[in-house]
Formats: C-alpha cells, structure tokens, sequence
C-alpha cells in the first residue's frame, strides 16, 4: 500500500485543480534539492553523459555498497523479465504513475490532459516527453494482462526517442516485435493484451518501483540482476569507492590465481603485514595511473 503522504500528494490536486499531479518547475527543486548537476527547462535533473558513462562500468554490487552506506538502502528491485539480458540499461528517470480507475478521476484527468494539449493514449503523454538518455520508469503497480505499456510501435518511439530502454512494473505487449529493438528493457510480463481499467496520475513525480522509491532524474542502472535507482547527489561517491573496490578485486583475484594463497589470507583484505603493504602500494600505483591515464 502506498504511503498516505504519496497519496496526498496525487489526489489533491487531481481533485482540485482536475489535472494529472506533475512536479512544479519549484517543487522539482525543492524535492531535488541536492542534485549538484543540470537541470532540464522543467527542473529534473540532468546527470551528465559522462557520469552516465561511467556508471556504466559499476556492478550493482559496487552501486548497493554505496547506497547503504549513504543510508538509501531501498533503490533496488529485482525479479523481472528482461528483453536483452546481455545489455545494461543506464540512463536519467522519468517517471510515470499509474493506479486502478477510478471513473470520476479518470475523466477529470483525461479532460485537464486533454485541454492541456496532451494526447488521449496516457502512454503517449509520458513517450512524447522523452528525450536522449532518458528512461521511462512506470509504475504499473505490477498488473500484466490489461496492464500493458506500448507494444512494438510505441517501444520503437522510445527506443527514438532515448537511445537506452525502459523499466515498466507491469506488461508489455508484441513482445516478439519489441525483442526486434536493441532497447535494454524491464518488465513483469508479456501478454497480447492492451490496458484496461487503468489510469495515469502522475508524470515526473515519485513512484514505487517494487521495493525501491524513484524520483524524476535518478540515474536508472540495470543489469542482469535487475534496476537499482541512483539519486544524482550520490553518484560521485559512488564512483570513487567503487574506483578503489576495482583495483583491491584486480590485486586479490590475482594473487589468488597464483594458488600460493588461502582465500582467509587476502579476502577480505590482506592479513599479512607484507601482503597489506604490497596492496597498499599496488592501490596507489593504479589510482595513480587511472588519474594520469598512463601505465
């Protein structure tokens, strides 16, 4: 069950301003605060392609490290079907909400979107927003049949549109179409159904994704263990100590491998004197090289 706050958030203005809730160009910022990026024109943050880059190369076991010891230890969800299990998916969050329909809110939100100059497909009102690098991130509160987000059409507009892939906590439909696209792609299930009984009340706003809480420009990284959501303001760390977590698992797999080792006598970190000094010169050494960029 959602959080009564979430819920306040959604149906306030829903009935009294008869619109989908989105975030204000101020409330973005307010409930962002701590980005230390850019920022699009509507205040979502904008993660550089080159930070993106570099996520890239992370584990989600290096990214989960650092979430708990930041104290987020509720970004990551598994458990889905993916399109192309060998690619990574790693981009910026738009978000998008959907719940059971409800008749009287439905209409009103249909009216206002409609007014606004949206177009009558939900799904397309969140796909037509899409830009390079994003990530649509939709909370289907994980209904398949009848809870389906585009089919090969409208995954071929995202694919376009983003260059990266999608994490739908629901159903997609022509699933054998869609597999067509190289979109790294997450969802529950396939079904040859399209939605029904469904509503959208929230674009770029926070969503429950499973286990994990997402907001409007999380960096979305997904693997083959499934999607760990990133607030911007920690990837930086993130980064840093996954930097120092490659090089010390570089160093002990390799002394490993020369069979002149118990597992005890490096991992988790050297025990012998002369084996932790020779790891503290080989860390030095390789941060050194990384920051010059020379062997």
């Amino acid at each position: 069950m959602r959080n009564l706050w979430l819920s306040a958030i959604v149906f306030i203005p829903l009935l009294a301003n008869a619109q989908v809730f989105s975030f204000s160009h101020d409330e973005m910022l307010k409930y962002t605060a701590k980005n230390p990026y850019g920022r699009f024109e509507d205040g979502r943050p904008k993660v550089p392609d080159e930070v993106l880059e570099k996520v890239r190369e992370l584990s989600s076991e290096e990214i989960w490290s650092g979430l708990t010891k930041a104290g987020y230890p509720n970004q990551f969800e598994g458990g889905w079907q993916m399109l192309h299990p060998e690619k990574k998916l790693v981009g910026r969050a738009v978000t998008a909400q959907y719940m059971p329909l409800r008749q009287d809110v439905g209409e009103l939100a249909d009216q206002a979107a409609l007014s606004k100059g949206m177009v009558k497909s939900p799904p397309q009102r969140v796909i037509d927003t899409l830009q390079k690098g994003d990530v649509v991130v939709v909370d289907l509160f994980g209904k398949i049949v009848f809870g389906t987000f585009g089919g090969d059409n409208l995954h071929t507009a995202i694919w376009a549109a983003t260059g990266t892939g999608f994490v739908i906590d629901g159903g997609i439909r022509d699933l054998n179409g869609v597999r067509e696209l190289e979109s790294a792609g997450y969802f529950r299930g396939a079904t040859p159904t399209s939605y029904r009984e469904v509503m959208i009340t929230g674009m770029n706003v926070p969503v429950r994704i499973g286990a994990a809480t997402v907001m409007p420009g999380d960096i979305v990284y997904g693997d083959r263990e499934g999607i760990t959501f990133i607030p911007p303001h920690l990837v930086d760390a993130i980064l840093k100590e996954a930097e120092i977590t490659h090089i010390h698992d570089e160093w002990t797999k390799a002394k490993m491998l020369t069979g002149r080792y118990k597992s005890s006598q490096l991992y988790p970190a050297p025990s012998d004197p002369l084996l932790k000094r020779e790891y503290e010169e080989y860390l030095k050494k390789r941060l050194a090289e990384k920051k010059t960029g020379r062997p």
